[in-house]
């Protein structure tokens, strides 16, 4: 079975590993299909992790995953050989006391796909086979395309912040930071109700994707830095903010954005930050993070299969997975690719 293995810093592999073989009691071997690049699997192809969190060993990445049923282990029900399906990487222990208080996206014991915070590591789903619990394999529908089941998870993530925000019905929503996960809060937000949504960044590229998504108003801070003034005025002007970038600085403009008793959703993770308590204190702002996802993955799948979203915007390059090297570079580079997904059935490598 091939498979995408980081070793470390710029050290990304196509190699062998054993097949997983049959599916045990309650699991399904699925046939891989699609795969998506996401800013963790970068953080470990240039860094070799991020934050403390470092590889140890030779890890296989991914954890944004379609794939198709190849074979049902005893007792398994709800799914046929052949059904297409979107992957779910989180695995909660369901035994924890956050698991028991119905908040399983921090489980004490998690396993998770392609991450290197536990040690021996968790091997991503960048490979041919999978063998998992068939819970984690979630039906999309036949007529569903793969690459669009695989943006399940990180859609997922973009749900359950807009969960944190509370009813976004009519409400006016600034989305700061147009990465992958910003655009896709931009489409739970347009899903959700929102009547006007601003999209921002620093980069003008990703706006277009935003505005496909469904952002009515984008502005590039990076040729117009006054542009978000108008929101600043009076206090703000917006109801609720997904601040997707974790950038310091964003974080205090999107403060400066909301009007009182509004709410800030923090989902992008970044460094420390010098916080304006001042202001969120004067205007009795409310502030929440938002951490992974939870029962929204299904939600996620669900809406994706039954057509009520389009994210197919998002993808902007679709590559052989025996073009990894190239693709992971391609992904990092944010004036030319937003979201790049790799065909995990096709392992051509580049000539």
């Amino acid at each position: 079975m091939k498979a995408i293995v980081a070793h470390g810093p710029h050290d990304l592999r196509i190699e062998e590993r054993p097949d997983p073989g049959a599916p045990g009691a309650g699991e399904v071997r699925l046939r891989v299909q699609s795969g998506g690049i996401c800013g963790s699997d970068l953080h470990y192809y240039h860094h070799g992790g991020f934050g403390t969190i470092r590889i140890k060993e030779p890890m296989i990445l991914g954890h944004e995953a379609s794939g198709i049923v190849e074979e049902l282990g005893a007792g398994v029900s709800g799914l046929a050989i052949g059904d297409r399906v979107a992957i779910n990487p989180s695995r909660p222990c369901e035994n924890c006391e956050y698991c028991r208080r119905d908040m399983r996206n921090h489980c004490l014991d998690m396993v998770f796909s392609g991450s290197a915070m536990r040690f021996p590591h968790v091997e991503g789903m960048f490979r041919e086979v999978l063998v998992v619990p068939a819970a984690q394999a979630v039906p999309v529908g036949a007529a569903t395309d793969t690459g669009l089941a695989a943006l399940a998870e990180p859609f997922a993530v973009c749900l359950h912040a807009a969960r944190q925000a509370g009813p976004l019905l009519g409400a006016s929503v600034l989305v700061s930071g147009c990465g992958p996960i910003g655009c896709l809060a931009v489409a739970a937000a347009r899903r959700a109700g929102a009547a006007h949504i601003t999209a921002c960044d620093v980069v003008g590229e990703p706006l277009e994707t935003a505005r496909k998504l469904g952002a009515d108003t984008v502005i590039d801070l990076g040729s117009d830095r006054s542009g978000l003034d108008a929101l600043k005025a009076d206090k703000g002007r917006i109801d609720m903010v997904f601040e997707c970038s974790g950038n310091p600085a964003a974080v205090t403009t999107a403060v400066e954005c909301v009007r009182p008793r509004g709410r800030l959703v923090a989902v992008g993770n970044g460094g420390p930050v010098e916080f304006p308590l001042a202001s969120l204190v004067a205007k009795e702002i409310e502030m929440v993070g938002s951490f992974r996802f939870d029962t929204e993955f299904a939600l996620a799948a669900d809406l994706v299969s039954r057509q009520l979203v389009d994210l197919a915007p998002l993808i902007s390059h679709r590559m052989p997975a025996g073009r990894a090297v190239e693709a992971f570079d391609l992904a990092s580079d944010r004036s030319q690719a937003m979201k790049v997904q790799l065909d995990l059935t096709d392992w051509t490598a580049a000539t």
